[in-house]
């Protein structure tokens, strides 16, 4: 039996109380359970219980079987000296502290249930389901399951923080150009996210500033720092970046990227590399102080306006700077904006107010609660097991259920898998 079980048995008292007794006969009543400690030393805190009519205070250790107490070298250890009580799975051997005092043992196998050990065994069966509880998650009551589903959008929030956090290090708390780097890697998507957020960071924001006034010099630095100007071509537009990126690497000291770490295979048009660079180009061409605009948006309407612009002439005509196109418009999409704002402007939000002790969370729900779910497999597989997500909030929150509790089965850590154990 797994101690976190038997944690998560002693926590929320899930066995009989009504004749608890030690291995050696002693009726046990338990006043107070302890305050659960998760680091080392004893598992609970400040206990209260209550041995053949002796009252005791002090902590409580849990093991799967006693002979773990000497494995461990428990004997040895002083902390354990304000011990009142040892809980087991198994008691297969006798246990002392280190003056040789014996310990009061309870033996909980025979106080718990087995319908409840049936429900905790179907849980943790191996690669049974999708999700360990998906013949029942569509039981928890929505009082529970919308309360859980705050915490693990929170939750999902705090985790992409600590990548933003690391980003600001490195560039000495500059907003912007976190900012910027977070942006390229949305704009880079999935397939070209981890290369657009390189393409970023190899461009230092404090050139940026100095040359987003110009649209083509700021073009020749995107461009060539992608390594899209290191060939010669026919057409006078490459010709004119490839010339101004050569003065401003010079300039700079710049280390370009090599072109093929860019995917364009089985990507729609609109999502080349290329044509997602030129929108980035416009839209901090058009911008100075892009950070303070985009932490003032409290709706998602003056996220579409405030993105509302136009790549350089050459790119309404072009997917690359060797294939032409028809003329249209390449305009940031609904969709796309919609992720940008899931993906980097809530998350960055959150962190930023975090940092001025500001955080407005209810703001941050309704703003998510107002975008469309995201589509993808996850979304699909709760739909199909009857866990439709209604908005962005939810689809966030699903997916975070999925990935950091479902995967590594966390059941006990999960709200759901909490209440299906103690229904």
């Amino acid at each position: 039996m797994k101690e976190g079980f038997l944690h998560y048995l002693w926590n929320y008292q899930l066995f009989d109380i009504s004749k608890l007794a030690t291995v050696q006969g002693d009726a046990i009543t338990i006043l107070k359970r302890g305050i659960y400690n998760h680091n080392s030393g004893p598992d609970f805190l400040n206990s209260k219980i209550e041995i053949a009519n002796q009252l005791w205070f002090g902590n409580i250790k849990i093991h799967s079987k006693l002979s773990d107490w000497h494995e461990h070298q428990h004997e040895t250890n002083f902390k354990h000296n304000a011990l009142i009580l040892v809980v087991v799975w198994d008691c297969d051997t006798p246990v002392f502290v280190t003056n040789n005092s014996p310990i009061a043992i309870l033996q909980l196998q025979q106080f718990v249930s087995q319908n409840l050990l049936d429900k905790y065994e179907s849980l943790m069966v191996k690669n049974r389901y999708w999700i360990p509880c998906e013949k029942e998650i569509h039981t928890v009551d929505s009082f529970h399951f919308n309360n859980w589903l705050e915490r693990l959008f929170i939750d999902r929030l705090v985790l992409k923080s600590k990548n933003t956090a690391l980003l600001l290090n490195i560039s000495n708390n500059d907003w912007e150009a976190v900012l910027f780097q977070l942006l390229a890697k949305n704009f880079g998507l999935k397939v070209n996210g981890d290369s657009f957020l390189k393409l970023a960071v190899s461009i230092p924001f404090s050139v940026l500033r100095k040359e987003q006034h110009d649209i083509t010099k700021l073009s020749a630095l995107f461009f060539g720092q992608a390594g899209f100007l290191s060939e010669t071509l026919e057409g006078s537009y490459h010709a004119v970046l490839k010339k101004e990126y050569t003065y401003l690497k010079h300039k700079y000291k710049l280390s370009p990227m090599l072109k093929k770490e860019f995917q364009f295979f089985r990507m729609r048009p609109l999502n080349f590399p290329t044509i997602r660079i030129a929108q980035l180009i416009a839209l901090y061409h058009r911008y100075q102080n892009l950070f303070s605009l985009l932490m003032e948006l409290k709706t998602i309407d003056s996220l579409y306006q405030l993105f509302t612009i136009e790549v350089p002439e050459f790119w309404n005509s072009h997917l690359s700077f060797e294939k032409e196109s028809k003329i249209t418009k390449k305009k940031l999409s609904k969709p796309f904006l919609d992720l940008v704002f899931i993906n980097t402007i809530i998350p960055l939000q959150f962190c930023y107010q975090q940092s001025i002790n500001s955080l407005k969370e209810e703001l941050l729900f309704e703003k998510m609660k107002g975008l469309k779910p995201e589509k993808n497999s996850i979304i699909s597989k709760f739909s199909a097991l009857k866990i439709e997500a209604k908005n962005a909030f939810e689809s966030q929150a699903l997916l975070e259920l999925k990935n950091n509790y479902c995967e590594s089965k966390r059941c006990l850590d999960c709200a759901i898998g909490s209440q299906l154990l103690r229904n």
